[in-house]
């Protein structure tokens, strides 16, 4: 992940915001010092693109779930 200082940030806030918005992440630092990482927000729900697998390894589905009830 790309590190910036908060000069730089500073300086080309519009433009790093587009990345941000486009889907890049970046860490801004102060002095060396990395403080803050800056990552793109999700989608808002109802936007029409799935999260696909976002609850990957927190649910588990029975191997019998298709038969249960019947």
């Amino acid at each position: 992940m790309r590190v910036i200082d908060i000069q730089q940030v500073m300086a080309e806030l519009p433009q790093l915001v587009e990345l941000a918005a486009e889907g890049e992440s970046f860490v801004i630092a102060v002095e060396g010092t990395p403080k803050v990482t800056v990552v793109p927000l999700d989608p808002e729900n109802g936007s029409g693109s799935k999260r696909i697998g976002f609850l990957r390894g927190q649910i588990n589905v029975p191997d019998d779930f298709d038969s249960m009830g019947a």
